[in-house]
């Protein structure tokens, strides 16, 4: 839920005889051992002192101070009531005067790179309590984990199979089938997470899409986990969906092992190839995915990634620029795990881009665009975050000749990389053979300039993950031109249904031993780091 309000001051009047805003509940203990928990605006959970929560369960907006005081008995004094109802009407927990409206959030944005799409109320779950509760057992256990490693051992019996899926193109059907497979696996695994919560008697408060890091995916909120009384029972809830879709991962893999060679058979190999390899990177800690609640819930401390990332950026603030900084985390690893956090993201968003340039750039336009926008991002996200470090140390103290050596010692060490470091430059298209002659076709947004005679260009076969150097080419053509080729050229999919706009460049290549399209790379010399970046990431958005 989230608050809608009329610009309007505050009643000072109200703090006087306080009360809880509309959106605020307390919540008990859930069991010996578990903290008393504030929910706020839906599925914003606060862990609170029991003397506070006391305090805020009394708060009827009849009371005083005083009368608070007295009401909760020792050691609460009226002056201790005043100083707890201004950190909590600071924290716009208290109801303030203002008229509040609420409405359902169906669109949320999480930084830095999150969009979720709530469909759903996942409520449901509680009815189906006492059949989850069938397989909670040791033999539940065993059962689960003889798909999930009996698949790693198909997978590695038929390894061979598996390169070939990994390293070939497929057919149109065969990626309906595993989109559609790997959608409904994490459909499958953000219920694994709602369900297990809901054995432990928590409840799911959503349920969605989302684009995670550019990435369509599925989620469900389980924030109410917060409430459960014993670490164990909120890591097994962040576990939960891994271990659904390994399960689902390994039955694919051994069912492989049963199927005849086929199309089909590759497809059903990299479904569960993809499902392992996503569910062990939901295993990592430093962003908010199933590997970090895990660790947040087995260390008990919430809010981890962002205290440390707060460690983190006070730890950089203070070697750039001095000032003095308090700590939110006592333990000695705060910071290098914060600046995991702070890294990561941008080694996820820039592996990306890498990994699905050759793709994008195929796409023309549209994907040269996509590009340009994910570097400008990722330019914005470093921008925001040094200014935000200027920031914090300002109001620690920091002096000015201290804020500006630092910012300058920061620019050289951008500056000189991107000046004096030169990298390959190649450029990123396919090859059509036909009537025993081989081009190299480019998208239309691609550097015209690079496909100079006698550059060389590299051939390969391509597949989802893998691809394989077939032949070495030179161009013999003197100049480029205008033409259309199939989809596959430029995407490892089997098919001549769809042909885009490109540009041709006839090509000295062995004939005899290629496949019709496929994938190539010319290579266009070596430039420095800065204008490989801006050739490679952003000059195509502007070639159309």
């Amino acid at each position: 839920m989230s608050p809608k309000t009329v610009d309007r001051a505050p009643d000072p009047a109200l703090f006087a005889r306080p009360r809880l805003a509309g959106d605020v509940q307390v919540h008990e203990p859930s069991g010996e051992g578990a903290p008393w928990v504030v929910q706020r605006s839906g599925p914003k959970y606060f862990r609170v002192e029991s003397d506070l929560a006391r305090l805020m369960r009394v708060m009827d907006g009849a009371r005083d101070h005083a009368e608070l005081a007295a009401a909760l008995g020792q050691p609460w004094a009226a002056e201790d009531v005043s100083g707890a109802v201004a950190k909590l009407s600071a924290g716009g927990l208290l109801a303030d005067g203002t008229v509040r409206k609420t409405r359902t959030r169906r669109v949320v944005f999480v930084p830095p790179l999150t969009v979720q799409f709530t469909l759903l109320k996942p409520g449901w779950l509680t009815r189906l309590a006492p059949l989850l509760r069938l397989p909670a057992n040791r033999a539940g256990a065993v059962l689960a984990a003889i798909p999930g490693f009996g698949g790693l051992v198909a997978l590695a019996l038929l390894m061979p199979e598996v390169k070939a899926a990994l390293g070939h193109p497929l057919a149109p059907g065969v990626y309906l089938g595993l989109i559609g497979g790997l959608l409904v696996t994490t459909a499958l695994h953000e219920l694994g997470h709602g369900a297990v919560l809901t054995y432990y008697g928590g409840r799911p408060s959503r349920m969605g899409v989302m684009l995670f890091y550019l990435a369509p995916a599925f989620f469900c909120d389980v924030s109410d986990g917060w409430r459960l009384p014993r670490t164990d029972q909120r890591v097994r809830v962040a576990l939960a969906g891994i271990v659904t879709q390994s399960v689902i991962a390994g039955a694919a893999a051994v069912t492989a092992l049963f199927l005849d060679p086929s199309p089909g058979r590759d497809g059903v190999l990299l479904f569960a190839v993809l499902a392992y390899t996503t569910g062990a990177l939901n295993l990592v800690p430093f962003v908010k995915l199933d590997g970090y609640l895990a660790l947040m819930s087995h260390l008990d401390l919430p809010h981890l990634r962002a205290r440390t990332m707060t460690d983190a950026r006070r730890f950089l603030a203070r070697v750039l620029f001095g000032g003095r900084y308090a700590r939110e985390l006592p333990q000695r690893w705060s910071v290098g795990f914060g600046l995991a956090c702070m890294a990561f993201p941008l080694y996820l968003v820039g592996s990306a881009m890498v990994l699905w340039a050759p793709l994008f750039q195929g796409l023309g336009m549209l994907g040269a665009s996509v590009l340009g926008f994910g570097a400008c991002y990722l330019v914005y996200r470093f921008w925001k975050a040094f200014s935000g470090l200027i920031g914090l140390a300002h109001k620690a103290g920091a002096r000015i000749w201290r804020i500006i050596a630092g910012t300058s010692a920061v620019a050289v060490a951008l500056a000189a990389p991107l000046l004096f470091v030169t990298v390959p430059y190649t450029v990123t298209g396919g090859y059509v053979a036909q009537h025993g002659r081989v081009e190299l076709v480019l998208p239309a947004t691609a550097d015209q300039d690079a496909g100079r005679p006698g550059s060389a260009v590299r051939l390969y076969r391509a597949g989802v993950v893998n691809r394989e150097q077939v032949a070495a080419a030179t161009v013999a053509g003197p100049r480029a031109k205008e033409c259309s080729a199939p989809f596959s050229a430029f995407a490892p999919m089997r098919t001549d249904v769809i042909s885009l706009p490109c540009l041709g460049y006839e090509l000295t290549a062995p004939r005899g031993s290629l496949e019709p399209t496929g994938a190539a790379e010319l290579d266009a010399g070596r430039l420095p780091l800065w204008n490989w970046l801006y050739a490679k990431y952003l000059a195509p958005a502007g070639r159309w």
